[in-house]
């Protein structure tokens, strides 16, 4: 038994040097919207809005964004006060481990909101991965809009001109529809955090995969994603609570896609 026990702790102990050792950002809002972990800049900021990014200044200043001291999981987190319609992110540069032709790694951060009683209305996005937009090399989970209950859905898309080159509206594009990870039931509530991540591989390889997972669980996986990704990096963004109300906490990026037992871990671990 006592081998056993030592044998346990050896590969939790391992497994966490893992964590460390694959973590390229790390943004746990414990004291400070700086980034506790960054191969980039480490500051927040925030702009009008997406289009005006260039004009972005550190900060939450004019937004209707708090850093919310001790409301997080185990210390400070971001509360998004209302229907957030500000960019607020962290430059990708440094922070994302983009690669053109394989690009691999693990969104992880936790929320706690009821959809039906405190998002408004409209589509809510409390993140995206991208230098362009939803529907152009992307990465991002999103609520619908009308729905009730309201799903969750994962999207992961490459080169707009690559799979949509007549750039049809969503709402009426099987190809955009058919590629997503919908999940109608899940456990978001007040009082409750729940952890997303994402997880990617060999994106813009011509054999690309993402799966979701909540509170540690796979909800699903996307098709294959066979075009490529396009990005100009200096324009990349960590896009946090595009229209989003409610608590963010721990937003997390490794530089690989975590396998199915490290994502139940990665859950399940208070502090790391």
């Amino acid at each position: 038994m006592h081998r056993l026990l030592c044998a346990v702790t050896l590969a939790s102990t391992a497994f966490a040097a893992d964590w460390k050792k694959d973590v390229i950002f790390r943004a746990t809002f414990d004291g400070s919207l700086d980034a506790r972990v960054a191969g980039g800049d480490p500051k927040l900021y925030h702009a009008p809005s997406y289009k005006e990014q260039a004009s972005a200044q550190p900060g939450l200043d004019g937004t209707d964004v708090r850093h919310a001291k001790g409301e997080g999981r185990s210390g400070d987190a971001l509360r998004f006060t209302r229907k957030n319609t500000k960019a607020v992110f962290y430059k990708a540069q440094g922070n994302v481990p983009f690669d053109a032709k394989n690009w691999s790694g693990t969104i992880s951060f936790w929320l706690q909101l009821d959809p039906e009683q405190d998002l408004e209305p409209g589509f809510c996005d409390p993140i995206e991965v991208t230098d362009k937009a939803f529907n152009d090399a992307a990465i991002w989970v999103d609520f619908t809009k009308d729905d009730k209950p309201r799903p969750f859905r994962l999207g992961v898309f490459g080169a707009l001109k690559a799979w949509n080159p007549s750039n049809i509206a969503p709402d009426k594009n099987p190809d955009f529809t058919n590629r997503l990870v919908v999940v109608t039931r899940t456990p978001f509530a007040r009082g409750r955090w729940t952890h997303v991540a994402i997880t990617h591989s060999k994106l813009g390889s011509g054999a690309g995969e993402a799966r979701l997972y909540l509170d540690g669980k796979l909800q699903g996986a996307a098709p294959k994603i066979a075009e490529p990704f396009e990005w100009d990096l200096a324009n990349g963004a960590i896009r946090l609570g595009a229209n989003y109300v409610g608590l963010m906490d721990d937003v997390t990026i490794f530089r690989r896609a975590l396998n199915a037992r490290e994502t139940a871990a990665l859950t399940a671990a208070r502090r790391w």
